[in-house]
């Protein structure tokens, strides 16, 4: 008898020890990555935080140091990331929910849909921007060097995050609940739209956070569709010609002038302050749709 009591007591501490040992890690991963991003901010504060002002956003790029800024840039970001958001979001959810609780699970075509979203979710980005120059800018699409051709390549790119992602948080949905409201009379569609659904959206919104933060600093793709690293002009639509932040931060940053290296420093902190921007606008709904359902 005391030997088992002795043998329970030692599995116990081995237990907290364990514990103890990981949240340490976790801890120790979490500050390590904070001080990164702070260490690097910290960089480009101190190197470019005098240059901040409301001209450098209002100002077009240009060759004069002095009347340099970044609103064609930021602006474009905004249209490609935005129009790409709209397609690929919709879309990778309504998938996400087909393959949940629609489709067969010994069905050849899900298990079609289930290999190339897990195959598309690791393609290098570059990979995105050749199927886009060959299929949509030159293609039958022939949509040439515009917004639409490139917020469709980036809707490409991150859909695969945002099924993968939706299917997981549709997937920890208890099943009660489904099964509650079949049994009270509801439809299929009708359980998995006002129950499923709903109950899933923290989950599928931070997917969905960490696909457009990849997004709207992706360039790779970009480039391949003829995305201009200087244009003084505003995007007017989806025909419209078009670039983006990351090719101007690189174009100022590759400059032999000092003046506009600081300026890139300048333009990766307001990069940084839009990334920021997004993300907590985009927390902020999802907990507001999370509390309106809790009500």
């Amino acid at each position: 008898m005391s030997q088992t009591i002795s043998l329970k007591k030692q599995i116990s501490i081995r237990r907290v020890l364990i514990d103890a040992a990981f949240r340490t890690f976790l801890y120790f991963s979490i500050f390590t990555a904070l001080g990164m991003i702070f260490w690097v901010v910290s960089r480009l504060w101190s190197d470019a935080g005098w240059l901040l002002s409301w001209d450098l956003i209002t100002n077009y790029p240009s060759y004069n140091i002095d009347d340099a800024g970044f609103q064609s840039p930021l602006v474009g970001s905004l249209w490609v990331v935005g129009f790409a958001t709209l397609m690929a979001l919709p879309t990778g959810v309504l998938t996400a929910l087909y393959l949940e609780h629609f489709a067969g699970k010994s069905n050849k075509l899900t298990r079609l849909i289930e290999l190339n979203v897990q195959n598309l979710a690791g393609v290098p980005a570059v990979v995105f921007g050749l199927i886009g120059l060959a299929f949509i800018v030159r293609g039958f699409v022939k949509w040439g060097f515009t917004v639409g051709s490139a917020a469709v390549v980036i809707a490409m790119l991150i859909l695969p995050v945002i099924i993968i992602v939706s299917r997981e948080a549709i997937r920890s949905v208890p099943p009660s609940y489904k099964e509650g409201a079949l049994a009270l009379g509801a439809t299929n569609w009708q359980a998995v739209w006002r129950l499923v659904l709903p109950s899933a959206i923290p989950g599928t919104a931070t997917g969905s956070i960490l696909a457009i933060s990849r997004a709207i600093g992706e360039s790779a793709p970009l480039l391949l569709l003829g995305a201009l690293s200087f244009v003084t002009f505003n995007p007017t639509g989806l025909d419209s010609p078009f670039t983006i932040m990351p090719l101007t931060i690189f174009k100022y940053a590759s400059d032999s002038r000092e003046e506009y290296q600081i300026l890139a420093s300048a333009g990766s902190l307001i990069l940084v302050a839009v990334l920021f921007t997004l993300n907590l606008t985009a927390i902020l709904l999802r907990d507001f749709a999370t509390r309106k359902r809790n009500v």
